[in-house]
């Protein structure tokens, strides 16, 4: 056993809560953090498509970039359009290499004159420690971390909201405010990972358990674990950071073009810029894509992708049972030969080359709140 695994894990602010409400813990990106509660992911997962979850992502970095130019020398790391967000709106991107991989993906706010990011965890030290080498000397960084991050995601997540912070349910998707919630002050965002309309809640730890208790409270709301926050997320047909994005793909591969803007495609100015140019001109050699796999067997992350002939075209990054779907779903990486929606392949599971076929993306409609 090396020294990271005694690595004593950490706890989020609501640690407490999921133990009340019956979370089964697990490790998650260095963090102690439930996977599911009594009712099951399964139950979990539907509850949120149907009403509301209330999840914990207080792992996740939180921090303010504050100077003059701040946007301008954030658009030095990112390919995503800094500039030209107006106040109180978010944008998602992505940090690059220098061979046009990706490091991490965040969200940027415009807060004010400064930034507000929202950073993945198992990721956080590192893009703070690239923003401080890469960023000129006059942008200032304030790490959160007295702050809390709880996520409500649901058809009936305005209307629970609204009840405690009247005037949020007329907020619009990627958007984001400071707000009293329930009596105490809070940045809400109308955001969040699950393809549902819902919020992200930043609030002060020592108000984080009274909070997200009182939104428990609510009859429409269910605690929901990181089992069927993948599942939803998958769905959705949304990416995870160290399974469908790393520093070997691209946001051109990963089929995020829509997060880069006329202006920065043509102009660049961003880590690994000739690369992701020259893909958007000429097309790329592999590109993700969406599985459905005939049978009930699900093809899980690592399952190889292979053509008619036997030969393999790819690899599943995020593979399981879609519960809204009602059968397995996937997503992974193909030659840019094999990408056209209805293309017949087949996965490689347990040995044996069950038949699916390319699909489009996301499997169920996403419902995001645009007023």
């Amino acid at each position: 056993m090396d020294d990271q695994d005694r690595t004593p894990l950490k706890r989020t602010p609501l640690f407490a809560l999921h133990d009340r409400h019956g979370g089964k813990m697990v490790p998650f990106a260095g963090y102690d953090m439930p996977v599911q509660y009594g009712s099951g992911v399964l139950k979990e997962h539907l509850h949120t498509r149907s009403e509301a979850g209330l999840f914990d992502v207080s792992h996740m970095g939180q921090l303010y970039l504050h100077g003059e130019g701040v946007a301008a020398a954030l658009e030095t790391l990112v390919p995503g359009e800094i500039h030209g967000l107006a106040p109180g709106r978010m944008r998602y991107t992505q940090f690059t290499n220098d061979s046009g991989g990706i490091l991490d993906d965040l969200m940027v706010t415009k807060s004010g004159d400064s930034l507000f990011l929202v950073i993945n965890a198992a990721c956080k030290e590192a893009d703070i420690a690239h923003m401080q080498e890469n960023l000129p000397q006059h942008i200032g960084m304030e790490i959160l971390d007295d702050a809390a991050l709880i996520a409500l995601q649901g058809p009936a997540a305005a209307v629970v909201l609204e009840r405690f912070a009247p005037g949020v349910a007329a907020m619009k998707f990627m958007s984001s405010a400071a707000m009293t919630v329930n009596g105490v002050e809070c940045i809400v965002s109308r955001c969040g990972y699950t393809g549902e309309d819902g919020y992200e809640i930043s609030v002060e730890v020592r108000d984080a358990p009274s909070l997200a208790e009182a939104l428990l409270a609510a009859p429409e709301v269910m605690p929901v674990g990181l089992g069927a926050r993948d599942s939803l997320r998958l769905e959705a047909g949304l990416c995870l950071y160290g399974h469908d994005l790393d520093t070997t793909t691209t946001p051109v591969e990963a089929d995020l073009l829509w997060s880069i803007s006329k202006r920065r495609r043509q102009d660049g100015g961003f880590p690994g810029d000739a690369i992701i140019q020259q893909q958007i001109a000429e097309g790329t050699t592999r590109k993700r894509i969406g599985l459905l796999p005939e049978g009930r067997a699900p093809a899980r992350e690592g399952t190889e992708i292979v053509d008619r002939e036997g030969k393999q075209i790819g690899v599943v990054t995020s593979g399981g049972f879609g519960p809204s779907v009602g059968g397995p779903i996937s997503m992974g990486y193909v030659t840019g030969d094999s990408a056209a929606v209805g293309t017949a392949v087949s996965l490689m599971v347990r040995g044996k080359a069950l038949p699916a076929q390319v699909a489009s993306t996301p499997f169920v409609p996403q419902r995001y709140y645009r007023g």
